[in-house]
C-alpha cells in the first residue's frame, strides 16, 4: 500500500488566501470516468486537491461504489488517475460557497468542459452538482442519472454534489448512486 504524499491541514490563514485559487485538473486521455464537481471550495484551493475538505463524501462514495480498492485521501488522486478515472471542476476558482457563483460561470464552464472532453476522450462525464447542471447545460428540469444527451462521444451522468453541505442525499443514497454509473462505466 502507498502511503499518502505529505498534506498539512491548511490554517484560517491558508483558507482565506485560497479564495480564487485554481486547483489543477486530474485528466489524461481515455479516462472511464471524468468527475466534474462544482468548483473547488477553499479548503480545497489550500491544497491543491479535489475534495479535499474532510467531510467531502465524495473518497467514501467512491471507494463504497467500487471505484476503488481502498478509501483513498485526497492527496493520493494520482491512484485514481491510474486506475482510469479523473478529475475536473465546471468553475476552476476556488470560494467558500457555489453561491458565489454567476451563472454565466456555469455557462462558461459548460463551454470549458466541452473543450477537455473532446480532447481527452473520457467515456463517461459526471457532473457532481445537479443544480450546477441545470444552470451551466440549461437543462432546468433534469434529474440525477444518466441523460440522453451526450458531450461529444462522452455519455453524460449526473450525481448529486457530494460536499457535506449537500444534506439533500446522504452516504449511502450516494454511494447507491455511484453504483450505478460505475455499473455503466463497466460495461
Amino acid at each position: 500500500m502507498k502511503r499518502p504524499l505529505p498534506f498539512r491541514r491548511p490554517g484560517a490563514a491558508d483558507l482565506a488566501a485560497a479564495h480564487g485559487r485554481k486547483v489543477p485538473d486530474l485528466i489524461r486521455p481515455g479516462l472511464r470516468v471524468l468527475f466534474c464537481g462544482i468548483n473547488p471550495g477553499l479548503y480545497s484551493g489550500a491544497t491543491g486537491l479535489h475534495f479535499a475538505r474532510p467531510g467531502n463524501r465524495f473518497w467514501p462514495a467512491l471507494h463504497q461504489a467500487g471505484f476503488t480498492e481502498r478509501l483513498l485521501h485526497p492527496s493520493e488522486s494520482h491512484e485514481l488517475l491510474e486506475a482510469g478515472y479523473g478529475i475536473t471542476a465546471l468553475v476552476r476558482r476556488a470560494t467558500a460557497t457555489a453561491a458565489e457563483l454567476s451563472d454565466d460561470e456555469y455557462r462558461a464552464g459548460r463551454v470549458d468542459l466541452e473543450k477537455k472532453v473532446r480532447k481527452y476522450s473520457p467515456r463517461w462525464v459526471a457532473v457532481l452538482g445537479l443544480g450546477a447542471y441545470r444552470v451551466g447545460f440549461d437543462r432546468r428540469r433534469a434529474i440525477a442519472g444518466p441523460q440522453a444527451e451526450q458531450i461529444g462521444s462522452a455519455g453524460l451522468w449526473i450525481l448529486p454534489n457530494p460536499s457535506g453541505l449537500n444534506a439533500n442525499h446522504q452516504l449511502p443514497q450516494l454511494v447507491e448512486m455511484f453504483k450505478e454509473l460505475k455499473a455503466a462505466a463497466d460495461g
